[in-house]
């Protein structure tokens, strides 16, 4: 199992075993890199942890805990959990700022305690197996066990079917789950208990600033300094992954000011210019003098895609994955750390789809009234494609109820569609939207513009964006750190009233007015792009044959997941532009290659 982990710590690797648990590590040293190899124990051994991620406030913490007469045999951060856990039990975890994955052993009273970051920024599985608790920071670890059963969740399926992506605690397998955000687990001689000590978002509670809006945006500037700070908490160098749009290029600015030497930057460009950002990227590289990189990305299909699938353990449909994991991989060869800028949508309101929540009260019922012609809309070019198509989730969304509205949008392939593929009757369809209704009613009394967002955070953010850069970065060894996803910066952007993020069409106010002195102007209003493909021309095109043969009718035949007949229609209508079904083909590729790499091609002598 730790052999399979070794692409996400290849400096060194550890183990401690006795008759009732088993703990092994791999290391990527970033903070004292040569006394920090786990497990770590207490002074008298009968606290012992494994960690997976970065605690930034560790050294005040470690302070606190000296002055408490507790003593150190290194300096690194893992050191701290032992004697916070002394210290504190189980509340150690709501001290910790930082992104984490961790195990821990309480040998006197036989307890083991998993704990997951409350973002969910790094990963956490777990499986009761007979007698035995298995867990891991990867799927394919637990793979590793003969034992651990290989049948497919149903309810799983549909909600990857719905989102390209499975929310909540399950995962692809029926007998593998994930701990959540700010979750803890704790197995002794009692049995298993499973509890949230800390949830970051919306809280109907908290009372919205007053302060002007220029004044909040000064101080805007100074969290996410103090945040960029933090995370650049390191002993080796950090770079940032820049997209070219306004939270990568705030990132690089200020951590442009924060570091000792030269940054490093790394930015992924496309031939279709409608896709790229090379230009903005490169106006923020020259305007701080970052030694910057680049990399022009260009289909390869039979090679990559499989190394995709094989990274990501379960089926991952974001499209997005495919150039997050190419500049990963060119940012490893310079740096052992990264920052990017997953979250500032989600915190400070940043998608298209706040601004249609916004609108769909008032129009409606109207657009609703126009679907049967929106949906006449002719399949665009890339360059255009994007407002086509929102224009038709719009028109099926916007006279739900507001969750499912808001759902809706998020919606790849339909009710109807994902019944046609599974070959059953509308009376046996599940509800792939349960994990959202639990969030969502937890901010019941909040502003709706906090509730959705904290929907997507609570969704969207912890299993697309944030399992995308965990394994992108970290099948290249790159530690990936997020400095928007952190528990200050949430905190004040929660805050926030909706005036200050949300104006007509305006998104991301706030954080662009605190981002107005430190980049370029014409990244303010440009449209946003992040890490997205061309794929409905690479469909078309060099991905075409390869895409044929993934998802042929022999192939899903013998593979059982799919019916064959309705996959095929969605490849001939877009390959014919009668519709742009890029988002829905990159999915159910994505879940035959996975299916064909790690379930019928997983051996137990691999490694």
């Amino acid at each position: 199992m730790n052999l399979t982990l070794a692409h996400r710590g290849p400096d060194a690797e550890g183990a401690f075993q006795d008759a009732n648990v088993g703990l092994a590590m791999r290391r990527l040293a970033i903070i004292d890199i040569d006394g920090g190899d786990q497990p770590i124990s207490n002074e008298d051994g009968s606290i012992t942890v494994v960690h997976n991620g970065e605690i930034y406030n560790y050294r005040q913490l470690r302070e606190d805990l000296l002055a408490r007469g507790h003593s150190f045999k290194s300096r690194s951060d893992t050191e701290v959990l032992v004697h916070l856990y002394e210290e504190y039990g189980d509340e150690f975890v709501s001290k910790l700022r930082g992104m984490f994955a961790i195990a821990l052993w309480d040998a006197p009273r036989k307890r083991l305690v998993l704990a997951r970051d409350g973002f969910g920024i790094k990963p956490l599985f777990y499986g009761l197996i007979g007698d035995r608790l298995v867990f891991a920071s990867e799927l394919k670890a637990l793979l590793r066990l003969p034992e651990v059963p290989r049948s497919i969740d149903p309810q799983a399926l549909e909600a990857y079917l719905t989102f390209n992506w499975i929310p909540g605690a399950a995962t692809i397998l029926r007998d593998i789950r994930k701990i959540p955000p700010g979750h803890l687990l704790t197995r002794d001689s009692g049995g298993i208990r499973l509890r949230r000590y800390a949830r970051p978002g919306a809280d109907p509670r908290q009372a919205l600033r007053r302060e002007p809006f220029k004044v909040l945006a000064a101080e805007l500037r100074e969290v996410m300094r103090d945040s960029i700070r933090a995370h650049m908490t390191a002993d080796v160098p950090v770079g940032v992954l820049l997209s070219g749009g306004v939270d990568s290029s705030l990132i690089v600015a200020l951590a442009a000011e924060e570091s000792s030497s030269r940054l490093s930057t790394f930015t992924i460009g496309f031939e279709e210019a409608a896709y790229s950002e090379l230009d903005n990227a490169r106006l923020v590289a020259r305007r701080y003098d970052t030694d910057h990189h680049e990399l022009i990305v260009r289909p390869d299909a039979v090679e990559l895609i499989p190394r995709l699938a094989r990274t990501f353990d379960e089926p991952f449909g974001d499209s997005s994955a495919l150039p997050t994991f190419l500049v990963s991989e060119l940012a490893a060869t310079k740096v052992k750390v990264a920052l990017a800028g997953e979250g500032g949508d989600e915190i400070f309101g940043g998608y298209f789809t706040y601004v249609a929540d916004s609108i769909a009260p008032a129009i409606g019922r109207m657009a609703a009234l126009s679907r049967p012609l929106v949906e006449r809309l002719p399949s665009a070019s890339d360059g255009t494609r994007r407002l086509t198509d929102k224009a038709k989730r719009f028109a099926r969304g916007a006279a739900l109820e507001p969750m499912e509205r808001h759902c809706a949008w998020q919606e790849v392939l339909s009710a109807d569609l994902r019944d046609e593929l599974l070959d059953r009757p509308v009376s046996a369809r599940p509800d792939p939207f349960l994990t959202h209704r639990a969030r969502f009613e937890e901010t019941r009394g909040a502003e709706r513009l906090a509730r959705f967002q904290d929907l997507d955070l609570g969704t969207y953010l912890v299993d697309d964006l944030l399992v995308k850069s965990d394994r992108a970065s970290m099948a290249h060894s790159l530690e990936l750190r997020v400095p928007y996803v952190d528990r200050e910066v949430a905190q004040f952007g929660f805050g926030v009233p909706r005036r200050h993020k949300l104006r007509g069409l305006q998104k991301k106010r706030l954080l662009r007015e605190a981002a107005r002195p430190l980049v370029p102007e014409q990244l303010l209003s440009a449209p946003k792009r992040g890490f997205s493909i061309p794929a409905a021309s690479w469909l078309r095109n060099d991905l075409e044959p390869f895409a044929r043969e993934a998802l042929s009718v022999s192939n899903l035949t013998r593979q059982g997941l799919l019916e064959p007949g309705p996959v095929q229609r969605l490849l001939d209508d877009h390959v014919a532009l009668r519709a742009d079904n890029s988002r829905q083909l990159w999915g159910l590729l994505m879940l035959s290659v996975w299916f064909e790499t790690t379930i019928e091609s997983v051996t137990h002598s691999d490694v």
